[in-house]
């Protein structure tokens, strides 16, 4: 099973709608405005970096996501999920308390990289080749102080009906897998996939003001697969290829009314 990627028509805002997205906006720019200097402050006193995680949640919330988890999440997992919208990560904040593997392009913008240091991510760049051996010390550093991260395969957004084949190579750094790490697969389920999904030529403000406009909740089902074990672990071929398959077959078996 695999989604495709296509142009994703232009779906225009009716203009009342505006004002939910700015009433929206401003309520993530006064949570912004109070979880910035906690988190500050509980850094300051050496206390669990706990902010950046209420933060993504409240983003969630104000955007309207209705989350379901199923399943039984493993603390301090390395998580493998496919990937739909921006919601996500939110929702894997909230669901699975997690922080994020995500590639260095991200970093080239000031405030993006910011929040995304506030929430201890770790950048990796396939590219460079001398920066492998730091990326993958980061990776095992924060697996090792039972930090969950949490790694898109796909490298990029699908439309949600299906996923991109996934790349073993994003998992590169990680080869081989660190003594007692745990990868369990997750499924990203939205009930409106193709309407809040993000791909083909859409730009991303377009996207993000598109789902703000939303009167209707979004609802997605988190589910937290079995780990990844046995064979399956024994490379990150097999692994890639081992949570593609459980994570197709979720999606084939889904069940909003569940």
């Amino acid at each position: 099973m695999s989604g495709q990627v296509v142009a994703s028509p232009e779906r225009r805002i009716a203009f009342p709608a505006y004002l939910l997205v700015a009433f929206r906006i401003v309520l993530m720019l006064l949570l912004m405005a109070i979880c910035v200097p906690l988190h500050y402050l509980w850094r300051l006193l050496g206390l669990n970096r706990m902010w950046p995680r209420v933060f993504l949640s409240g983003i969630g919330m104000i955007a309207g996501l209705d989350l379901h988890r199923h399943g039984k999440r493993v603390p301090g997992a390395l998580l493998l999920s496919n990937h739909v919208s921006w919601l996500d990560i939110p929702a894997l904040s909230h669901a699975a308390n997690s922080a994020f593997i995500a590639h260095d392009g991200l970093a080239q913008f000031g405030l993006l990289k910011w929040l995304c240091d506030m929430n201890d991510t770790v950048f990796i760049a396939r590219h460079k080749r001398t920066d492998v051996s730091r990326q993958a010390d980061d990776i095992r550093a924060a697996l090792a102080h039972d930090s969950t991260l949490t790694l898109f395969p796909e490298g990029t957004t699908s439309d949600g009906t299906g996923i991109i084949p996934f790349k073993s190579s994003l998992l590169g750094a990680l080869e081989p897998l660190p003594k007692d790490a745990v990868v369990q697969p997750v499924a990203l389920v939205y009930d409106d996939a193709p309407e809040v999904s993000w791909i083909g030529e859409e730009p991303g403000m377009r996207n993000f003001k598109r789902i703000l406009a939303r009167l209707r909740p979004v609802r997605v089902d988190v589910h937290f697969l079995p780990p990844v074990a046995g064979d399956a672990l024994a490379n990150r071929k097999t692994i890639t290829a081992t949570a593609q398959a459980v994570i197709a077959a979720q999606l084939n078996l889904r069940n909003p009314t569940s």
